[in-house]
């Protein structure tokens, strides 16, 4: 997992609400446990028709959106089954930020498990990203703060143990790692 710090990207928005971890990657991709390439699978029935041809009217297909690595979703984004594979689909197609106004419990667990930065802002807030469709904009998770295109920021809140994870760029067991000499030194002291 690679730290995050500071990312810059264009954003994308999908407004619909309550878009499901089934549309984020559709069972029949749930075949592997393999992180790399399951991201052709990432909205695929969105994406492409019934012969595989890209779908026009889905916004992520637009060329000033393509490679967009923020996305702007609906209220309730990533509700509905425990899907790993769904952050993994949206990290692996290029997506590294999901700010919604709801986003859904589990999903939110497994993105910041998996290096995605699930943020919820407030409505007004939620249409100001989305006003910047198309433009760049920053998130910068050391200082929790989403900078507009037009320089204006927006504050958000991370849990504390899982932005120091991503700041580190470790999942809970590179942390547990990370303090292999202090869990040395605590056993050492207590079998003595």
């Amino acid at each position: 997992m690679h730290a995050f710090t500071r990312f810059e990207s264009v954003v994308a928005v999908l407004p619909q609400e309550n878009i499901d971890t089934d549309q984020i990657i559709p069972a029949r991709f749930l075949t592997t446990t393999e992180r790399a390439g399951i991201g052709r699978g990432c909205f695929a029935d969105w994406r492409f028709d019934d012969q595989g041809h890209e779908r026009a009217e889905f916004p992520l297909h637009r060329p000033e959106l393509r490679g967009a690595g923020i996305l702007a979703a609906g209220r309730n984004f990533g509700c509905g089954s425990s899907r790993e594979h769904a952050p993994w689909a949206l990290l692996d197609f290029g997506i590294r930020v999901v700010i919604s106004t709801r986003i859904a419990d589990i999903f939110r667990n497994n993105a910041l498990k998996n290096g995605v930065l699930p943020i919820v802002v407030s409505e007004p807030d939620w249409q100001a990203v989305a006003a910047c469709e198309g433009q760049k904009i920053v998130v910068d998770l050391q200082a929790q703060r989403i900078q507009l295109a037009d320089g204006s920021t927006i504050a958000f809140e991370v849990e504390a143990f899982a932005r120091e994870c991503l700041l580190n760029g470790v999942d809970q067991l590179g942390y547990l790692l990370l303090q292999e000499s202090a869990i040395a030194a605590f056993e050492a002291g207590r079998a003595a």
